[in-house]
């Protein structure tokens, strides 16, 4: 492999192909089925797809007997497979998602979830990095091995249209393509973070999730605040008290028991590794408010509470009116969205089952509660890498970037990692992505970093050569 040429056929298709396709993508508002349900109806999903598809098409010509499917599973999104003959008898995957969060407020003047702006090598707009860029790396990593006549594994690209609500589609449809799918001993994830844009980074750990809806009523209907206050109790203090339950307000730390999970001794290496190559801008890359501060400045403890420890966040409320509405009135109920990141190797079921013991044992002061549970996805910690892989990473990382590569978990969740963890027990998992300090996905601002798009596409196409090379 001519790495030189590698990095100039990776730039010149980014500069002139990925990115004005990517832009279109973005005006796309293919809001995941669990922000549309009527998503049939909208017909954004179909649209992304068929987008991204016409663009792979134009682009398979060149690749011998390459082919495209969109697979459509009734009453499930649907999911495009790419078949791509190779010429070492060896399979790999390459995974990615199309469907995108909702558009969330406080985007910056001039920016937008579909409006596409690009500044200072950032391309803004809902989706490019989480994980629209996924299908253009993919393919133009096998166009690039093609133009040098670099040997490579049989590849089948599965971008789905579902990760966003929890992959819930994602089973029936590797169910469904298994003979076509094969047992892949190498998948490559491009839906992930990177520590920095300097270097390649491999992600060693998921956390995984748990939430759901916790309601708390008091009465049937609101009353006069001056009338009921001091005799019915007010339902934001009952559900404060209950989420006192499941986490330490002092210190964010999660109580039950199946939220705990002893960290494994190299993950712990591997965070102080990534704390000296990262340092401050661990916390740093946050837009803090104010004199707001992180719970330690130790920031091989901040790597671990992001990808090991689980962590509570409120991500919604209702019964609540908006100040400029707020009358005196005590409310009839409160009801909160919680959602719990969980550590890679814990229970989510186990987890979905302790939040509502935890949360509606003994209800206070007889109060009605209920807690729904809505989600419940694994986690995924990464098999030992095979010394073809390690190195492999490490030689893409110099060739592309000009330094090392590192290793860190995530805090996210990708559901479709663990399950093909499951799945293909024997296979190695290459699992790195476009989502660095400040690309804020799913939040106002959202952007992907173009150069570290085209590197991660550059490097998944020498970690490809390696495979097919690699020793029998």
């Amino acid at each position: 492999m001519d790495d030189a040429a590698l990095n100039q056929f990776t730039a010149e298709v980014w500069d002139h192909e990925i990115t004005p396709a990517l832009v279109d993508y973005i005006r796309i508002p293919a809001k995941s089925p669990a922000f549309d349900p009527d998503w049939e109806k909208s017909g954004f999903i179909d649209q992304a797809v068929e987008h991204m598809a016409g663009w792979a098409r134009g682009k398979l010509a060149d690749l011998p007997g390459a082919t495209l499917e969109v697979v459509r599973l009734e009453g499930r999104t649907p999911v495009i497979l790419i078949e791509a003959p190779g010429d070492v008898d060896d399979t790999v995957l390459l995974y990615g998602h199309l469907d995108k969060q909702p558009e969330m407020t406080g985007w910056s003047e001039g920016l937008g979830p579909w409006e596409p702006v690009i500044k200072d090598d950032k391309l803004y707009g809902r989706g490019g990095a989480d994980d629209g860029y996924a299908i253009y790396a993919s393919v133009t990593a096998l166009l690039a091995l093609q133009a040098q006549g670099v040997k490579r594994a049989r590849c089948v690209v599965l971008i789905e249209a579902c990760e966003e609500s929890g992959s819930y589609d994602l089973p029936a449809y590797v169910d469904h393509l298994a003979a076509r799918i094969g047992s892949p001993s190498l998948v490559i994830c491009l839906d992930s973070g990177c520590g920095n844009y300097d270097q390649l980074w491999l992600t060693t750990s998921l956390r995984g999730l748990a939430g759901g809806l916790l309601s708390v009523e008091v009465l049937t209907e609101g009353v006069h605040s001056g009338d009921a206050s001091g005799v019915v109790p007010d339902s934001f203090r009952l559900a404060r008290a209950l989420l006192s339950r499941l986490e330490d307000e002092a210190t964010g730390a999660i109580k039950p028991g199946p939220f705990n999970v002893e960290i494994p001794a190299e993950r712990k290496t591997q965070a102080k590794v990534a704390a000296q190559a990262l340092g401050e801008t661990v916390w740093k890359k946050f837009p803090f408010a104010g004199h707001t501060v992180p719970p330690t400045r130790d920031t091989a403890e901040l790597i671990l509470n992001r990808t090991w420890r689980p962590a509570l966040t409120v991500i919604g409320a209702g019964g609540l009116p908006q100040p400029g509405n707020a009358g005196n009135v005590l409310r009839p109920g409160t009801s909160l969205a919680l959602s719990v990141r969980i550590p890679p190797t814990a229970d989510p079921e186990a987890c979905i089952s302790a939040l509502g013991q935890t949360l509606t044992a003994d209800p206070p002061q007889g109060a009605q509660v209920r807690f729904e549970g809505k989600q419940a996805s694994p986690g995924w910690n990464a098999p030992p890498l095979e010394p073809w892989l390690e190195a492999a990473v490490q030689r893409a990382s110099h060739a592309v970037f000009g330094r090392e590569a590192a290793m860190m978990g995530e805090g996210g969740t990708i559901p479709f990692i663990g399950m093909l963890g499951e799945k293909f027990p024997q296979a190695q998992f290459l699992i790195t992505g476009v989502l660095g300090p400040a690309s804020n996905a799913h939040g106002p601002n959202e952007f992907i970093h173009l150069p570290t798009g085209r590197k991660v596409t550059a490097a998944a196409a020498l970690i490809l050569a390696e495979h097919a090379a690699r020793p029998r």
